[in-house]
């Protein structure tokens, strides 16, 4: 008779993080936040929303900005002007 105790089981408790399925929420808070220097597309031009949002706050901060910005410069922007501005989420 073959000793089973050396047998590894299958318990969907025991499972290494390779083994883990992503999971969303939970406690770390929000991840979904990333800074944009950290964007795998932020080096691609910025969107057409974010074009239209800067030129929105540029204008009312009285400010110019260039039209040929990253997605991560325009974010960067975006945040300053808010500020600035007041349509900012107040944190």
């Amino acid at each position: 008779m073959t000793d089973q105790s050396s047998i590894p089981e299958n318990d969907p408790a025991d499972t290494t993080d390779a083994d883990a399925p992503e999971m969303l929420g939970g406690q770390s808070g929000d991840t979904a936040v990333k800074d944009p220097e950290e964007w795998v597309t932020g080096n691609e031009p910025m969107t057409g929303a974010q074009r239209s949002y800067l030129d929105t706050l540029a204008r009312e901060a009285g400010e110019e900005i260039p039209a040929t910005l990253t997605k991560a410069e325009a974010s960067e922007h975006i945040d300053r002007l808010q500020q600035a501005t007041g349509r900012g989420a107040t944190s």
